[in-house]
């Protein structure tokens, strides 16, 4: 390990709560490793203020990225080899994404908000495995989308997009 990369940096919340975090760990988020200053005093702990992360979910981002460290992620691939999380990541990781869809959704926003590349593809890819097979209603219930279509309108991009649908 680096020497640069000992140490703790204290991640800061959105509510002003503070992490202590191992700066090997913390470096997972490319936006805390453009943020670490490398002058400051060793003995002098850096703060770095995540404002649009809340604490439940840094918390988790925290033990997503220790685990990582540990034991990295099998990576995702494309096309994705079966639609069950347990078959395409190790056991601990599709028990991670087991949560209530909103922290899911605060999880895939933090870990494009702390740029975390491995956190970013499980969280998509449990929101994918969500919405397979689901309707067009069903998505927008899930997402929170009105739809603006006239029933008319609906009806002529059905038509139109017939195809989709039977390939």
């Amino acid at each position: 390990m680096d020497s640069e990369d000992s140490g703790t940096v204290n991640l800061v919340s959105k509510e002003g709560d503070s992490f202590e975090v191992p700066i090997s760990v913390a470096k997972m988020s490319k936006l805390v490793e453009t943020t670490i200053d490398e002058d400051v005093d060793e003995d002098e702990t850096q703060e770095i203020p995540l404002p649009n992360v809340k604490a439940t979910v840094l918390n988790k981002v925290i033990e997503f990225c220790t685990h990582y460290k540990e034991e990295p992620m099998t990576q995702i691939t494309t096309p994705l080899k079966s639609s069950k999380i347990e078959e395409v990541v190790q056991k601990w990781y599709a028990d991670f994404v087991k949560v209530e869809q909103v922290l899911l959704f605060e999880l895939v926003t933090a870990a494009n908000f702390m740029d975390i590349k491995p956190l970013l593809d499980l969280t998509c890819f449990a929101v994918a495995v969500m919405i397979k097979g689901k309707s067009a209603d069903d998505i927008r219930k899930i997402f929170n989308i009105s739809n603006d279509f006239t029933p008319e309108e609906e009806a002529q991009v059905r038509e139109e997009n017939k195809w989709c649908e039977q390939a």
